[in-house]
């Protein structure tokens, strides 16, 4: 992709925000496993053709998310020192994440296609394993944070506001209240995205005059 076309790329983080919540809300929230079996067994055969469609709308967030944490990667990895590793575990934290949504899609579509076929225990046994498998996606976003936050302050690729923000919500995403840390990181993700957005179509324009004056 040339350089001018360069700023779409970071907007993925924009779109996956966007996706994410079109997928969610598609699908709705589900019974949790210590309601009438009944009821979540209802839900999933009422709601069979949303709940998987959001499940791979989930997929493929989990995909644009991929490709921000890449270019994310190429950022910080730019102006950090030459064996720095923390850019590296920034983007494999993005991709756990991007796994946990898979895993967490792969049971609302298993349930919503077998709820009506299967034993109503295994469909509440699925929903508690459902409403309970956060801990792949915390452990990405922690990730994420705690080795963002640090190689940005370290560096200064980006503002190092920024890099304390992620530091402090790692350490709420230990707590009680970790949910907070990421829905931080969800919005943090929409900041960066835009602002590196923003960073790569300003020096655009500065790239092409270079290229052309090069020609001349």
């Amino acid at each position: 992709m040339g350089r001018s076309k360069e700023w779409l790329v970071p907007l993925t983080g924009v779109a996956f925000i966007l996706v994410g919540i079109i997928g969610f809300s598609i699908s709705g929230e589900p019974k949790s496993a210590d309601e009438p079996v009944r009821e979540i067994v209802d839900f999933y055969v009422d709601k069979k053709d949303s709940v998987q469609i959001g499940a791979i709308a989930g997929v493929v967030a989990g995909l644009l998310l991929i490709f921000f944490g890449a270019y994310l990667r190429t950022v910080l990895r730019a102006a950090a020192p030459e064996d720095e590793m923390l850019p590296l575990v920034a983007f494999i934290g993005l991709v756990i994440v991007a796994v946990g949504f898979a895993i967490d899609g792969t049971i609302s579509f298993a349930l919503a296609e077998a709820a009506d076929d299967i034993d109503p225990a295994a469909v509440q046994a699925l929903q508690a394993l459902w409403d309970n498998d956060f801990l792949p996606i915390m452990l990405g976003v922690l990730a994420f944070l705690v080795a963002t936050g640090i190689s940005v302050i370290r560096s200064g690729a980006l503002p190092k506001w920024l890099g304390w923000v992620m530091i402090l919500l790692a350490i709420v995403g230990v707590t009680p209240i970790g949910f907070v840390a990421a829905i931080g990181a969800a919005i943090l993700v929409l900041v960066l995205s835009i602002l590196l957005s923003l960073r790569a179509r300003s020096a655009a324009p500065t790239a092409e005059g270079s290229q052309e004056g090069r020609g001349q």
